[in-house]
């Protein structure tokens, strides 16, 4: 305790280089805070739109279907197994028809999926209320980028060519009854949603599909009869790699900015002990060993460091705490990204996120404050009397 008093006296006794230390490291630590902050907060808000819009609680991937190869659609849909019917009853499950298809509207092409969904749905944000109706109008709908790709708006008409499963192609003609906005490029680019009995019926695929969709409320999880079971641990998987991408970006960065800060404390450190000697060898005299005065130094570097957290705490929380309710209004242009980006970011901090930060600046000022102290554990006492440590 006495080191400690004897450190933190020293520490504020000089002054402006102790404010300045502080300030520098409580800036990166504020900095740190805020950056992961919003690499949390642009995640849970992606992996949320994500479950919200497309993968809801997992899915049931008929035994040819792989969504990264579009030539596996022609195979790969198939009987429904009894299996599911409780939760289908119940909509706890709902399927998904996935075909291959062309759209045509004013001289323009553009090749889509008409996906089939059940109109009384609730485990997808898909608007697909608006699938359902008493006359034989082949009602889709269509998010906002698909629609500035193909120049429609609500009500106009589209026609849509497709394949039925013998390979004959087949032609008809589709009105857009609403046109939704989703972050998820996956639900809106290319895709065309449509009635999943007309989709069926177009095609000669009756009670067939490509995917089922799962709710929690849905107790199976296990692979059924040739329909294979797939997690959000793997259907976001894509998301999840780039968010490690974003760490290693952002440890890159924070190693950079720490270590400036860091060796503002090393040099400080340095010094202080080359212009200090001769009370390095009075505290020697007065009965200190060499290792407790080594230990008062490094106390004397890690105290910067303490000083700056809790700096950082007193400035930090309301700046932190007025940007977790502000956010970042993100240009129309990140927000087309589909990557679950929404118009305002909001940041979420994660206290175990803060205390790691926390752990590494001191652990790292430890060694940066006992790496220039350690000579004097081996000084010599009547060198140090002298001002000579070597």
């Amino acid at each position: 305790m006495l080191l400690l008093k004897t450190a933190i006296k020293n520490i504020l006794g000089a002054g402006n280089r102790t404010w300045l230390n502080v300030a520098v490291l409580s800036f990166t630590f504020v900095l740190m805070t805020l950056f992961n902050g919003i690499v949390d907060g642009w995640t849970n808000d992606a992996v949320v739109a994500s479950r919200a819009w497309e993968t809801g609680a997992g899915q049931f991937w008929h035994g040819e279907y792989d969504r990264y190869d579009i030539f596996t659609l022609q195979d790969a849909h198939g009987k429904i197994p009894e299996t599911f019917t409780s939760c289908l009853s119940d909509q706890s499950l709902t399927p998904v028809l996935v075909i291959q298809a062309a759209a045509y509207e004013s001289g323009n092409m553009q090749n889509v999926l008409l996906k089939g969904i059940e109109p009384s749905q609730q485990i997808l944000e898909i608007p697909s209320s608006g699938l359902s109706a008493d006359d034989d109008l082949i009602r889709a709908v269509i998010g906002e980028r698909m629609a500035r790709r193909l120049h429609v708006e609500q009500g106009d008409h589209l026609l849509i060519r497709w394949r039925d499963k013998n390979g004959v192609f087949d032609a008809r003609e589709v009105i857009v009854a609403s046109i939704f906005n989703s972050s998820i490029s996956t639900v809106d680019e290319g895709q065309v949603w449509m009635a999943i009995d007309q989709l069926r019926e177009m095609t000669g695929m009756e009670g067939e599909a490509t995917y089922l969709v799962r709710s929690e409320a849905c107790p199976l999880t296990e692979d059924v009869e040739g329909w294979t079971y797939k997690d959000n641990k793997f259907l976001l998987q894509d998301l999840y790699l780039l968010v490690r991408h974003s760490r290693v970006e952002s440890f890159i960065i924070f190693t950079i900015l720490l270590t400036i800060a860091l060796l503002a404390v090393f040099d400080t450190q340095t010094l202080s002990i080359f212009r200090r000697q001769k009370e390095i060898g009075t505290y020697i005299s007065l009965g200190m060993t060499p290792r407790q005065v080594t230990r008062m130094f490094t106390l004397e570097g890690t105290s910067y460091s303490l000083l700056a957290i809790v700096a950082g705490f007193i400035w930090g929380s309301p700046f932190l705490y007025w940007f977790g309710q502000t956010g970042i209004t993100l240009p129309e242009s990140y927000t087309e990204i589909g990557l679950g980006v929404r118009e305002r970011m909001l940041p979420i901090y994660d206290p175990g996120t803060i205390f790691t930060s926390i752990v590494i600046i001191l652990l790292l000022s430890i060694l940066i404050s006992w790496i220039p102290a350690r000579k004097i554990s081996g000084s010599n006492v009547v060198e140090a009397l002298k001002g000579k440590i070597n």
